[in-house]
């Protein structure tokens, strides 16, 4: 039986810590659908296009085991969609957990056939977020230490 997980996300941008989760959920499944989530009201830094392209820089090494798609749904609609039975969350510190185990508990209560997995970061990975890459990119810094090796971002105006 082939096991998928959907690892969803705003990804604005793909950070070496969504690359960390990413590479030690695939331990655990066959597959991973990196999904790019889609909100209308709210304007990211990048576009979806770009997220996804920066995602398959990213994980080109991983091959066929991961997929990206993006959705502008509920994540557990687009699991059902995709028949989709584990979502793949990663925290960096408490914060983080409280945050995600709240939503992981109103995912249970709408679908109770789908369950969430936790992943702590790896402890090097821990300090990085996409916000501070976005606040680097704004800021002309360098961003290397914080986004996986290879990636190229697109120019920021």
């Amino acid at each position: 039986m082939n096991t998928i997980a959907l690892f969803p996300g705003s990804f604005d941008p793909f950070t070496a810590g969504h690359l960390n989760i990413l590479r030690r959920s695939l331990t655990m499944f066959d597959e991973v659908v990196v999904a790019v989530g889609v909100n209308q009201d709210k304007r990211g830094f990048f576009t979806s296009e770009q997220k996804m392209d920066i995602i398959r820089q990213a994980t080109a090494a991983l091959g066929d085991r991961v997929r990206v798609v993006s959705y502008d749904c509920l994540t557990i609609d687009i699991c059902r969609q995709l028949g989709i039975r584990h979502i793949v969350r990663g925290i960096r510190n408490m914060m983080d957990f409280d945050n995600e185990k709240a939503i992981a508990d109103a995912n249970r209560r709408l679908a109770p056939e789908i369950e969430t997995i936790i992943i702590p970061t790896a402890q090097e990975f821990a300090h990085i977020s996409s916000s501070a890459v976005r606040d680097l990119l704004r800021h002309r810094g360098d961003t290397r230490e914080f986004l996986p090796e290879g990636v190229v971002l697109p120019e920021v105006s």
